[in-house]
């Protein structure tokens, strides 16, 4: 089962917001009367050293002191609060799970992604409330897959509305026009043999792989209004609209835009020799 991190954050912080406030609307006046009251009763407290200042200091201490539930909220709700702006407006952390993306991405990069090139959403409800850009060819997009609405898919985006996205004999074609490939090198491994190309889709020159020994799943699609057609750069060993469809608008996560650390396993060491800007 996945685990919900925005919604769980989202509690986190609204709880120990709501927790810190409770506190200072209806305790905190009460602990501030109890100063009070010791000031009167000790009127040499503020003598530094005298018997009335020692016993003064002890019972404001006593009668002071914040229930253990209000100090943790005080002390996390701010540390709280900025995580959830930064991952929830401005910069996600992802973690490559699959190798749908290879050779751009790897399994166990670390990656940024921007949360707001494509709109301001709220968190956990997604709901844009804010416009700024809108996808283009070449982006490598974070989002919901169609299928599984809880889960982050990354992908490139290949298709946008109302384009037509045909693939055939392994070469990408948008509104009937061959998408520019450079063939880089043929790499054999075991019984497969990797095709490595440049191409060039939109902004962005990238590289892509085939498989030259798995047969050609030849198709041609219309992308619909409001819809986005995600391919991965392996394209033999990728799930993506080719299996479960189009991307949603409002299903958008953000647009991935650099690695900033590659990890294989707990076992391993972590490397930043991928560090660097995503094409």
């Amino acid at each position: 089962m996945d685990i919900d991190f925005p919604l769980i954050l989202v509690i986190l912080v609204f709880g120990s917001g709501l927790i810190w406030l409770l506190d200072a609307i209806f305790l905190a006046p009460g602990r501030r009367r109890v100063v009070a009251e010791l000031q009167g009763q000790y009127p040499q407290w503020q003598e530094a050293g005298s018997g009335q200042a020692v016993k003064y200091q002890a019972r404001v201490a006593d009668a002071t002191r914040e229930p253990v539930v209000v100090e943790y909220a005080k002390s996390f709700f701010p540390v709280l609060l900025v995580v959830f702006v930064l991952r929830s407006f401005l910069v996600e952390p992802f973690q490559i799970p699959s190798s749908s993306m290879v050779p751009t991405l790897e399994v166990g990069d670390y990656i940024l992604v921007n949360k707001y090139t494509y709109g301001i959403r709220l968190p956990v409800l997604r709901t844009k409330v804010f416009d700024l850009n809108e996808p283009r060819r070449g982006d490598v997009m974070v989002f919901f897959p169609p299928h599984m609405n809880e889960t982050y898919f990354i992908k490139r985006v290949v298709g946008l509305p109302g384009d037509t996205v045909a693939y055939r004999n392994k070469r990408l074609y948008v509104n009937g026009r061959e998408i520019p490939e450079e063939m880089l090198a043929v790499l054999p491994e075991g019984a497969s043999r990797y095709r490595l190309g440049l191409e060039t889709l939109g902004d962005a020159r990238h590289l892509v792989q085939t498989d030259e020994s798995r047969p050609a799943h030849d198709f041609s699609v219309l992308v619909k209004p409001g819809h986005y057609f995600m391919m991965g750069d392996n394209r033999d060993n990728s799930s993506d609209s080719r299996v479960w469809g189009q991307v949603p608008e409002k299903d958008i996560v953000g647009k991935a835009f650099a690695v900033w650390m590659h990890w294989d396993s707990l076992l391993s060491l972590p490397s930043f020799s991928r560090v660097g800007l995503i094409e």
